[in-house]
């Protein structure tokens, strides 16, 4: 993967992880790194989903894929943030 390719999905992963945070209520204790993966992971899992479904490939923003990539980091940040305070750790 190039320089640019690596640069472009940390930032979409940060987007889409800061989104999935703000849906879940309340404060999570986890690290940006880890928001930031849940966020890359989201949308690689949600663009495959939208793809699967059609609506991955849209005239205009794909609000349905995008809909779908949030959906999926919150529930991320929900699950971990919970795994990662029934361990112990915080920030």
């Amino acid at each position: 993967m190039a320089v640019g390719g690596i640069i472009s999905a940390l930032i979409i992963g940060l987007i889409i992880g800061v989104l999935g945070r703000l849906v879940v209520p309340g404060k999570q204790h986890i690290p940006v790194w880890l928001t930031i993966v849940i966020g890359i992971v989201a949308a690689l899992i949600g663009t495959a989903i939208a793809g699967a479904i059609g609506v991955a490939n849209t005239a205009g923003i794909d609000w349905i894929e995008l809909l779908i990539q949030v959906a999926l980091a919150a529930a991320g940040v929900w699950l971990v943030a919970g795994l990662y305070a029934r361990r112990g750790h915080h920030v």
